[in-house]
């Protein structure tokens, strides 16, 4: 078999090989090329060192999810390093393993920020926000004046008077969020979870409504859109909306509302200058 047949066992070498062997407790002693032995990566992922030679070669058949976890770790790999080993062991990506968000990198912040008239918002999976730039503070909702808890779009579409009041229809986009919502708890592996749950049960107590639309079973993809918004300042905005995944980051995912016309752009200017102001 050649490398090119082989394209597992050659990634399997060629991270093997960069690890040193003393910061991992081993003995150097004489070793004929660099990195770990094989017996040493099947020691550290917990499996037999035949099997593991097997697999290097070529020889031991499609390994299972559990064992490419257990190499990943004993080959302390990164996130994208443990998706390409996935990938040329199953022909699929891992499972998606959720992990709650507090905040956004500075960096990413800085991509919010780079457009002024356009308010953009990164959520997590429950939805909570945990990023937002100026223009969505004005337009949308000053998500820094509220508590770390509420600032969540299903809590403020559901339980808050004047949030609804600004949705032109207001049952379409409920339903439409509840099924965006269950699509995006599902992609990031936290369907089940004891967090989802937890919202899940407190939406429910909140409002029947919220209840009869989870109930239904709906499933959407975000997408893109057109989203009008009834503001008490500029009057009508209508925002042409288009949803980004973050590179990397399945938990979280980017909200970038444009204005549909130049008309609207003008007023949003207008507001968000007024809002900087005062």
């Amino acid at each position: 078999m050649t490398p090119d047949q082989n394209a597992l066992g050659s990634y399997l070498r060629s991270r093997r090989t960069r690890l040193d062997p003393a910061a991992l407790g081993f003995s150097i002693g004489r070793r004929r090329t660099p990195g770990l032995r094989r017996e040493e990566v099947a020691q550290r992922a917990n499996i037999s060192p035949t099997w593991y030679t097997w697999l290097e070669q070529g020889r031991g058949g499609a390994p299972s999810a559990a064992v490419l976890d257990r190499i990943a770790k004993g080959l302390m790999l990164t996130e994208p390093e443990r998706e390409h080993l996935f990938m040329l062991g199953l022909g699929r990506p891992p499972e998606v393993r959720y992990t709650p968000v507090d905040g956004i990198s500075p960096r990413l912040q800085r991509v919010l920020d780079a457009m002024p008239l356009s308010p953009a918002i990164i959520k997590t999976a429950t939805w909570d926000v945990v990023g937002w730039n100026k223009a969505a503070a004005a337009l949308l909702t000053d998500y820094s004046k509220l508590p770390r808890e509420q600032r969540n779009i299903l809590r403020l579409l559901f339980g808050n008077a004047r949030k609804r009041a600004r949705q032109e229809d207001w049952s379409s986009v409920a339903r439409f969020v509840v099924g965006a919502f269950r699509a995006d708890v599902a992609r990031a592996g936290a369907a089940g979870t004891e967090e989802v749950s937890r919202l899940v049960d407190e939406l429910c107590r909140l409002s029947t409504e919220f209840a009869a639309l989870w109930q239904d079973n709906d499933v959407v993809a975000h997408g893109e859109g057109v989203k009008c918004i009834k503001h008490p300042e500029a009057g009508r905005l209508d925002l042409e909306f288009s949803s980004f995944a973050v590179e990397g980051r399945p938990e979280l995912g980017m909200i970038v509302y444009n204005p549909a016309s130049p008309q609207v752009a003008e007023r949003v200017r207008a507001l968000i200058e007024a809002k900087g102001a005062s």
